[in-house]
């Protein structure tokens, strides 16, 4: 009799009701005694006696056998290994010596010091039935064991029973993995999709608790399956909860559908953000605070929310070059992330050039959409200075980038006139920094030489600036000549048919001929006041426009005298 035919032995014994009446010391007595006198004070017995249950589950369910493997098996697990004697890891490991690896004459027995982690009985129970796996995590849950531990638990059952977790394993960890899963058979894709469902409903929801590898596994999986929505809903859930602990290629799901041609999955993305932002507002995270000075006030809340932000704008940027990825959809993820979780929009901007550098035959309307999206003003200067020169944005966003940079550069130099100024008072002068006094000696000894460079170096930010609004000017002025030379031609084409004009004969005398040169007079210099007049209106809207940028008055003079001479 052994651990491995003591439960269908005693089920037989049950059935032929072999009992004590009868004879004595019965088949259903000898069974009994070595279940409990063995079988169920040993981890490895027990483990091996509850695998066996699954032929007559029934009849060892009633007879309580499955119900007294199970509460040995989680007394054990819960409990330190060494108080009850080492398992044999996969039935024929390496044995441990008893006493330690030292006896007691100081003599080396050979064995290896013991591992007591947490997770020592993974492997052991992963070999167990569904069902049999359930009752025992419930009756570990019973008895208040960890949810780590728990989940760990899940984890590597998991792993074992379903192979499409271990796809996106390095090549040792798959090598381990398929040796697991050699020990059984693989699955059925239906007993896989009833094993994920089952598994979902047993990991606890819980914010922290489950890693998000496991849960975009499980999903990823989960989505290959076709498995329920709600089973998908639940685990995009439990992901939208820790999102600021995702990972740029945990966003990267593959795209599944038939109806979808995209490359990635951005709709289930799309979906756990929205889970993440609901959490965010239901835990009082949503927004920041506004100080005194309009300026929104440090949270430690923002700090997962900016996270997420910027693990948006880098998945934005890996799926923009797909072509088959459509701009609504693209926005729509772009603006789910509120304005104040992006300290800086840099990473928005890369995202927004890539995707207009992928989609080139994009109306211009559909650019200035995408673009609004970009806060002009929350660009570093580098990112300024690049999309300053980018061709693939509209022009008017171009503008408004020179606009809000130069309003940078005239803030920073403000500053520094503020810090020079006193230096130029002498030394009688002084002022507050920081709540103490400082004189303007002090100043000019300490601080004069830095703000010398920084003065130098936005006087070359200032020139750099007025030669780019001088082009933009040149290219502006080049496409209204285009404009006006197109609308001359198009007139005198229209006064080549002779149907346009219906002239009226009549007999001119002395007086009319007289006062045609004198009516021909006004009307030419009738036609050159108002060019004029037009051309001054035009240069005067360029040069209110481009006066933010720097002084160019020589400049739009010159082209304002070039404009009127063509004119006349």
């Amino acid at each position: 009799m052994t651990a491995s035919n003591v439960v269908h032995l005693r089920c037989a014994a049950d059935y032929l009701e072999m009992t004590e009446e009868i004879s004595e010391g019965n088949l259903i007595a000898e069974t009994e005694s070595f279940l409990t006198q063995t079988v169920l004070k040993s981890w490895k017995d027990s483990v091996k006696a509850l695998q066996t249950c699954d032929n007559v589950l029934d009849v060892a369910e009633r007879l309580q056998i499955v119900k007294r493997c199970v509460d040995s098996i989680a007394t054990r697990s819960c409990s330190d290994p060494d108080l009850f004697g080492w398992p044999v890891a996969h039935y024929g490991g390496p044995m441990q010596s008893p006493g330690g690896s030292l006896l007691w004459n100081g003599i080396s027995t050979g064995a290896r010091p013991r591992n007591s982690s947490p997770d020592w009985w993974y492997d052991d129970v992963s070999c167990l039935s569904l069902p049999l796996y359930k009752k025992l995590i419930s009756a570990m849950e019973y008895r208040g064991i960890s949810q780590g531990v728990i989940v760990g638990s899940l984890n590597h059952y998991a792993k074992r029973r379903l192979p499409g977790l271990n796809r996106r394993k390095s090549i040792g960890d798959a090598s381990n993995c398929l040796s697991m899963t050699s020990l059984t058979s693989i699955p059925s894709e239906d007993d896989q999709k009833y094993l994920l469902e089952e598994i979902d409903r047993l990991l606890p929801f819980q914010r922290g608790v489950t890693s998000c590898k496991l849960l975009f596994g499980l999903l990823r999986t989960a989505i290959f399956l076709k498995a329920s929505p709600s089973c998908v809903s639940n685990l995009e859930r439990r992901i939208g909860m820790q999102l600021d602990k995702a990972s740029l290629e945990d966003l990267l799901i593959p795209n599944v559908s038939d109806s979808v041609e995209t490359l990635y999955d951005v709709e289930c993305v799309q979906r756990i953000v929205d889970h993440f932002l609901s959490m965010d507002q239901e835990t009082g995270g949503a927004s920041p605070g506004i100080g005194e000075d309009g300026q929104m006030l440090a949270s430690p809340s923002l700090m997962p929310i900016t996270m997420v932000a910027k693990l948006i704008d880098g998945y934005l940027a890996e799926v923009a070059p797909d072509m088959n990825l459509k701009l609504p959809k693209f926005r729509s993820l772009a603006a789910a992330i509120p304005d104040y979780a992006r300290p800086i929009d840099d990473g928005l901007y890369r995202a927004i050039d890539i995707y207009l550098k992928a989609h080139p035959y994009l109306p211009e309307s559909d650019k200035e959409e995408l673009c609004r999206v970009m806060d002009c003003q929350k660009l570093s200067l580098e990112a300024c200075t690049h999309a300053a020169q980018n061709e693939r944005l509209p022009l008017r966003v171009i503008l408004q980038v020179l606009f809000f940079e130069q309003l940078q550069l005239r803030s920073s130099i403000a500053e520094c006139l503020m810090i020079s100024e006193p230096l130029d008072g002498g030394g009688g002068f002084s002022r507050q920094l920081g709540g103490l006094p400082v004189s303007g000696e002090h100043l000019r000894g300490a601080g004069w030489p830095l703000a010398a460079r920084e003065n130098q170096t936005l006087r070359e930010g200032m020139d750099s600036m007025k030669q780019r609004v001088s082009e933009l000017e040149k290219e502006c002025f080049a496409m209204k000549e285009d404009i006006e030379r197109l609308g001359r031609s198009r007139s005198a084409g229209k006064s080549r048919f002779p149907f346009a004009l219906a002239a009226k004969p009549h007999v001119c005398g002395t007086k009319d001929k007289e006062a045609a040169p004198e009516s021909s007079k006004s009307e030419t210099s009738k036609s050159k006041a108002a060019a004029a007049t037009r051309s001054d209106d035009k240069l005067a809207v360029v040069k209110g426009g481009a006066a933010a940028a720097g002084d160019g008055g020589p400049q739009l003079k010159h082209r304002k005298h070039k404009t009127s001479l063509s004119a006349c």
